[in-house]
Parts: C-alpha cells; structure tokens; sequence
C-alpha cells in the first residue's frame, strides 16, 4: 500500500465528487457529501492546510475508498 500524500481539504472533495458524491450541506467548516447511488455520507472538514493522513484514510474508507484507490485515481 502506498503511502498516502498530503492533501487539502479542496483535493478531498474534488476527488470524491468525481464517482458520484454531491454537496449536501455545509455547517460551519464542515462540509457533508452524499452519494445517492451508494447511500453514503461523509464529512470532510474544510480547513485551510492539509488534512491528517488519518482522517483522509477514514473518509476514504467511509466512502468506500482504499488508499489504493486515491493514489491510482487521483
């Protein structure tokens, strides 16, 4: 598994908009996607630097992404 680069919180959504993730609603700093096709809802905090690794791997998990799959598809 590769390991997992740095990157924004900008990067994260475009990414996840890309299979089918469409805004739904913004609280705050935080940002919740939903994919209707999947059922599937996830929230990324939108702050300005770079996100944790750890945090962008269980977005990407709840997603139904692997690390794999956003370092091959990004």
């Amino acid at each position: 598994m590769p390991r997992l680069p740095h990157i924004t919180a900008k990067e994260l959504v475009k990414f996840l908009k890309r299979p089918g993730f469409a805004e739904d609603r913004q609280v705050g700093s935080h940002l919740t996607l939903w994919n209707e096709r999947a059922r599937v809802l996830v929230t990324v905090p939108v702050h300005p630097g770079d996100l944790g690794r750890g945090l962008v791997m269980r977005i990407l998990k709840d997603a139904g992404f692997s690390t794999d799959d956003f370092v091959r598809l990004r």
